[in-house]
């Protein structure tokens, strides 16, 4: 399609998983992308590989989520290195499982600093950045709109402000042109949580296709929310579950 040509995309967690398809499908419809990555250096420069496959620059960033000055930096190097940016994908993530009873205050600031804190600080750090035409898209779950079983309840919260994150951003970028948009993937096929894992079938059972998304299709998402045909969407939710949560 290409209909992203001359834009310039930062994807935080792209060296992997959901983060890194749409890495390379920004690319392949067009931008320029550098992502971040904080352990898997390998997994990053095959990205970073495909991307310069595609025709397209790429940027590979070191930088945890967890921590500020890392953002600020991540930023400043895209910017650097990219000429300017148009487009900021929020999918760096870290997952929990647990009851709350048995919580530890140490985990529960860990799932809040990258699945909270990261996204609103990447925005805080790129909006000075976008134009007219800008746009903010954040990757949440399913899971912070239905909750189906027990144990997850601090990943699912975690993902559930980013609801009224995308919701209130939206309201104050929308004089300047630019756009902020949420997708909720339900179970996807990654390395985090395989389509043969343990509770695969459980949580196949709770679509109405019977099946796991792909990484690809996530990415679909977002490449249509980075897309011209997106242009007075702003503020809304695009949930990509196979009908988890209908």
């Amino acid at each position: 399609m290409n209909n992203l040509n001359g834009k310039r995309a930062l994807v935080t967690g792209g060296s992997r998983g959901i983060g890194a398809a749409i890495a390379f499908a920004l690319a392949e419809n067009g931008a320029d992308v550098a992502f971040t990555y904080q352990h898997t250096a390998d997994k990053a420069n095959a990205v970073a590989k495909s991307i310069e496959k595609a025709g397209r620059r790429a940027a590979a960033i070191r930088a945890d989520s967890a921590d500020l000055k890392a953002i600020s930096r991540a930023v400043s190097e895209a910017v650097s290195t990219l000429g300017g940016l148009d487009i900021l994908v929020n999918s760096a993530a870290v997952g929990h499982t647990g009851m709350i009873a048995d919580l530890d205050v140490h985990d529960y600031q860990a799932v809040m600093d990258v699945n909270v804190r990261a996204p609103v600080m990447f925005a805080k750090a790129v909006i000075p950045h976008l134009a007219t035409g800008g746009r903010i898209i954040t990757i949440g779950s399913a899971l912070g709109e239905r909750v189906p079983f027990p144990g997850i309840t601090l990943y699912a919260m975690s993902k559930a402000a980013l609801t009224a994150f995308t919701r209130g951003l939206s309201r104050e970028l929308g004089p300047s042109g630019i756009t902020v948009n949420l997708v909720q993937p339900g179970a996807t096929n990654t390395d985090a949580n395989p389509a043969n894992g343990e509770a695969a079938d459980f949580q196949r059972s709770l679509t109405s296709l019977g099946r796991y998304a792909e990484p690809q299709e996530i990415a679909n998402a977002v490449v249509f929310f980075a897309g011209p045909a997106a242009d007075v969407i702003t503020g809304s939710t695009l949930t990509v579950d196979g009908g988890a949560i209908a």
